[in-house]
């Protein structure tokens, strides 16, 4: 038996108290005295992955484009004795990249672990898509990722020194019904990651990928409501993702807990991508039954 899920705007976004004194799985030893760089850490699995690693004694820097939404993590940080460094970035610029990993090796001398969780997508059938609209998705989602990893790997390998980099991606194999253009950047990221996690291992980088299912984020404002209501069908466990479970996933690939591990996608769905579909406006009458 299943309960009906909580889809309000305040259970989109778990307040600070709720982050703060959410149980932990992973072990304090894993990130404590880490450099830890979050992408698009404000808000819905970025926010969740920022709280877990301050509270784990990481030092994180996190970037965003809104620097109002990163004002307001710091605080709520701030006021549970928790900091992290904000820096406004657009990611889909290189010198604006670089800008930001000048700062990191300036505030900490180096950096441990890179988390591309920053990217963004809306709901609109393939045929209708504008060339604004796919071009934005992939320049932010494909473009802005790369620019990342490849100058986070220049500064590991200028400096001698080992990296790990998650790519948070989603699940591709059945393609992404009403979000083309978010398959196809997510899939160039997979790409990407299986071919560099060869080529930049003898710098010791290890480059995952973690591809969650449907997520509860604040993000969820923009799809339909009656297509929100299916998704928590569309696996068997019944329900919808969380950003913590996500987070900790993330979390566990990029630390030395898997220190073996390079090239490889965790999929985080709920058993989504055996069982159910998936549709970000509503299944067409045309498929029912």
């Amino acid at each position: 038996m299943t309960t009906e899920q909580d889809l309000s705007a305040e259970a989109a976004r778990p307040s600070a108290d709720r982050m703060a004194s959410r149980q932990i799985a992973l072990a304090d030893s894993l990130f404590h005295d880490k450099v830890v760089l979050v992408s698009g850490g404000a808000t819905g699995i970025g926010r969740a992955a920022v709280w877990i690693l301050a509270r784990l004694g990481a030092k994180v820097v996190t970037c965003g484009r809104s620097q109002e939404k990163l004002d307001v993590l710091s605080a709520e940080l701030a006021d549970h004795g928790l900091s992290v460094i904000t820096v406004q970035t657009d990611i889909r610029q290189p010198d604006s990249v670089a800008a930001l990993f000048e700062l990191v090796h300036y505030r900490y001398g180096r950096l441990d672990f890179l988390i591309n969780n920053a990217g963004g997508q809306f709901p609109k059938s393939a045929i209708d898509l504008t060339p604004n609209g796919f071009r934005a998705v992939v320049e932010n989602n494909l473009f802005g990722t790369w620019w990342m990893m490849q100058t986070a790997a220049r500064y590991w390998r200028d400096t001698g020194t080992p990296g790990s980099i998650v790519n948070v991606v989603v699940v591709v194999e059945r393609g992404i019904l009403g979000a083309a253009h978010t398959a196809a950047a997510r899939a160039g990221v997979i790409a990407l990651s299986k071919t560099v996690s060869v080529e930049w291992a003898p710098f010791n980088i290890r480059v995952n990928c973690v591809a969650p299912g449907v997520i509860f984020t604040e993000g969820m404002a923009g799809y339909p409501e009656h297509a929100k209501k299916t998704f928590a069908r569309a696996n068997p466990m019944l329900r919808l993702g969380d950003p913590w479970e996500i987070a900790e996933s993330i979390l566990f690939m990029g630390s030395d807990a898997s220190k073996f591990t390079t090239g490889e996608i965790l999929r985080v769905d709920g058993g989504g991508q055996i069982w159910g579909e998936q549709w970000t406006q509503g299944k067409p009458e045309y498929f029912m039954e």
